[in-house]
């Protein structure tokens, strides 16, 4: 998976250095210490480290990478405090991580993101998106600030593509929309205004085919991901930090939730509904209308809801005939 260079999508607002930090979060920090008072570059996610960054943590963990980089731990768990030098103790993560990336981060959720566009043969294209000159764009479209499209793909009209690298010889149907807002908030703080900024991108590989009316969201902090070759029907949702290996076909009016990592040469039928943070192997086919909430094994076939061993769920059809049902 490509990586990404997360300010020309995401500009900061001026230069932070981590002990701007307590004054940016006032009365949420608890206490903060800091060994190295270095600028900050980046936000890292625990899957990708980068350096000198913010790293959000909820839970106790012992990761060598902390040391090895300029990393500044942000966490509401005091016992946290103990294990890294440059740790920022908060009140609440959540609360933390909204206000400190609202204020550093310019963001297209945020009432001050600018872009400029030039308006090109009826779509409107920013001057800080790059589109391989062997590319074509169709009517009413709108390309946004930092997204580069490469060699020989077509973008029918009505498209939108923000925070979005494409690779070479990609089909995006009409009305799509491609890496717009995750849907990420506090369950019991809902609303707008609560939002989790979502900073992250959505990578397109080269080959791939997206129907018309589908929906792409971006990663929270890294990257949503579509594999090579792989065939996106018409009317799928595809949410904030899925992972899709190459060779993927997925069928219209399919759901696919937050952080899901479906594997290569995948088979996915119409209708198919995906809980969050489950991980389906290499090789699976899951029929039309299942309900898939856990895990599923490598060159598996299941069905219904929940989705089980094909060969057990038609022996339960079987048996809810034979009883009337």
């Amino acid at each position: 998976m490509r990586d990404f260079i997360r300010t020309n999508f995401f500009p900061f607002k001026a230069t932070y250095k981590t002990s701007d930090i307590s004054n940016l979060l006032k009365s949420q920090v608890v206490s903060s210490s800091s060994l190295n008072n270095f600028e900050i570059m980046d936000i890292s996610s625990l899957s990708i480290i980068r350096n000198n960054s913010l790293v959000f943590l909820e839970k106790k963990i012992d990761d060598k990478n902390f040391s090895s980089k300029n990393v500044h731990i942000v966490s509401d768990i005091i016992d946290n405090k103990n294990f890294y030098e440059n740790i920022t103790i908060v009140k609440n993560l959540s609360d933390s991580y909204n206000k400190l990336l609202n204020e550093i981060y310019f963001h297209d959720d945020h009432i001050d993101m600018q872009d400029e566009f030039d308006f090109v043969d009826g779509s409107y294209l920013s001057k800080f998106a790059k589109i391989h000159s062997i590319s074509f764009i169709g009517k009413n479209c709108v390309i946004s600030r930092g997204v580069e499209i490469g060699k020989n793909c077509i973008i029918k009209d009505n498209v939108t593509i923000k925070n979005s690298l494409i690779g070479e010889d990609v089909i995006i149907c009409e009305n799509s929309s491609i890496g717009t807002t995750g849907f990420g908030f506090n369950l019991n703080r809902r609303g707008s205004l609560y939002l989790n900024p979502q900073i992250g991108t959505v990578i397109i590989d080269d080959g791939v085919h997206i129907g018309s009316c589908c929906t792409i969201d971006r990663g929270k902090i890294d990257s949503t991901y579509i594999g090579k070759n792989s065939m996106i029907d018409n009317m799928v949702h595809i949410a904030h930090n899925v992972v899709i290996g190459n060779n993927a076909c997925i069928a219209a009016q399919t759901g696919i939730s937050g952080s899901v990592k479906i594997g290569d040469n995948a088979t996915i039928g119409g209708q198919v509904g995906f809980a969050g943070h489950i991980t389906i192997g290499e090789n699976v086919v899951i029929a039309a209308k299942s309900g898939v909430t856990k895990n599923v094994k490598d060159n598996s076939v299941v069905a219904g809801f929940p989705a089980t061993d094909i060969r057990e769920w038609k022996k339960k059809i079987i048996r809810q005939r034979k009883n009337g049902h």
